[in-house]
């Protein structure tokens, strides 16, 4: 399958790197012919320079035998235009990452629709929303909604004093019937892990758990992990990222909100939008600033300035100075790791959100959704069972499901429930499973006919 990708910048490295992995012809479009040949040099993948808006260009590029296109470029029309062309050059798919909410508000009188556009995705958006999600839950380094908000996954790092350390998968559940929760993968050092009831926890393991919201908290405390509120939070940085996360978390009565931004025009603008979150303008890094505006009397500190090392090192300040938790934006994928092994409590990305969505039309038609954490080699698959596939053949316990593959939950029409040996899975039900990169093609395959 031809695909093209346009924009070679970070994101536009990484949409490409995923499509030549999974062996598709891709071709990338830019202006910049050093990023063009940094991404040639180290992808097997084809370039092409110049403008995406450009119908010579994208037909240089093969645009007519393409079923799929990307517009990452760091301009919301460039990305808009490409796709509309694409679409009338008869592309079956086109995804525009779009910064702009003009395309998906209520009230716009255009929607992506009359521009062509399979898709349209909000990165800052996405990740604005994770930052949200990771400070209404102090003790997670990740957390994941799933089944339509339904079921959350929550990831957290087990302390040296953790209660649960040295016990087995299948001694928790025994010990507490009650509660209904799946631990469905432990990252162990660089080790991704899809654990059976015999897989025993060890002190730094990174545990990902699947529940309802209201069981969240009792399995957190089972594991030795207190779900406090932060209420005191300073974010560092008005991008778009930072504004969407004061603007939400102020509006919680419980929490202040304080927001640092180093161009007086965009502090005095933020300043009155924002509400009752206090603006302070002023540079991220410069310590004493950050002292003095009481950082060290926060619960909370957001960096997600557009200078990721800013972000790291004002992070481990923070920590420095005992603040609960700590959450950086991260371009860099490579910083992740780096990240959470030096100390910071989480961090998020901009490119998951399109690597997602470009991951999910990779698939079969009958996979509704992908997602990725932070930390795990798995993708989270949301899979429709086919008539007369293999996994409804009878009861999960009984189909010696392969090792690499772990059903986490099913829907079946409006119930969710969390999947377990008696699970048997029927035709149109749809399952969340975990699946490493070498059996997702048998993972495809038992829900397909």
């Amino acid at each position: 399958m031809r695909a093209i990708v346009i924009g070679a910048g970070i994101v536009g490295y990484d949409v490409a790197k995923l499509l030549s992995q999974a062996e598709h012809d891709v071709v990338v479009v830019d202006l910049d012919n050093e990023a063009l040949a940094q991404i040639s040099d180290k992808l097997d993948v084809m370039t092409v320079q110049g403008n995406g808006t450009s119908t010579k260009v994208l037909e240089d590029a093969g645009i007519r035998d393409a079923r799929i296109l990307v517009a990452v470029t760091a301009i919301d029309e460039v990305n808009i235009i490409s796709c509309m062309l694409g679409d009338r050059l008869g592309v079956e798919t086109t995804i525009a990452r779009v910064r702009s909410d003009e395309l998906t508000s209520t009230e716009t009188v255009l929607d992506s629709r009359d521009f062509g556009i399979d898709l349209i995705i909000h990165p800052e958006e996405s990740a604005a929303a994770e930052v949200v999600r990771l400070i209404r839950r102090a003790s997670a380094t990740d957390v994941l909604m799933l089944a339509d908000e339904r079921l959350h996954l929550v990831g957290l790092r087990l302390d040296p004093d953790s209660p649960v350390l040295g016990r087995s998968l299948q001694e928790l559940v025994m010990e507490r019937p009650d509660l209904r929760f799946r631990v469905m993968a432990i990252a162990r050092g660089i080790r991704t892990i899809l654990p059976n009831g015999q897989e025993r926890l060890r002190k730094n393991d990174q545990v990902f758990i699947l529940a309802r919201p209201k069981t969240i908290p009792p399995v957190l405390a089972m594991l030795g992990k207190s779900d406090v509120r932060l209420q005191n939070i300073m974010i560092l940085g008005g991008s778009d990222i930072g504004a969407k996360v004061a603007l939400q978390l102020s509006q919680e009565k419980t929490k202040r909100v304080k927001l640092v931004e180093s161009n007086r025009e965009r502090a005095e603008k933020l300043a009155e939008n924002l509400g009752s979150c206090l603006v302070i303008h002023g540079e991220g890094t410069d310590i004493d600033l950050l002292v003095k505006e009481g950082l060290s009397d926060m619960d909370a500190f957001v960096a997600v300035t557009d200078d990721e090392e800013s972000n790291l090192v004002t992070c481990l300040l923070a920590k420095h100075l005992q603040v609960r938790k700590t959450v950086a934006l991260l371009s860099n994928g490579a910083y992740i790791p780096i990240s959470q092994s030096i100390g910071l409590d989480a961090a998020v990305n901009t490119k998951l959100a399109v690597s997602r969505e470009v991951m999910r039309f990779l698939r079969g038609k009958h996979v509704k959704s992908v997602a990725t954490v932070h930390g795990l080699d798995a993708e989270i698959l949301e899979i429709e069972a086919r008539p007369m596939s293999a996994i409804t053949k009878d009861t999960l316990m009984n189909l010696k499901l392969p090792k690499g593959l772990l059903i986490a939950a099913v829907m079946k029409g409006k119930d969710i429930e969390i999947a377990t040996g008696l699970t048997k899975i029927e035709p149109g039900d749809r399952a969340h499973i975990f699946v490493m990169p070498n059996m997702i093609s048998q993972a495809e395959n038992l829900f397909d006919h």
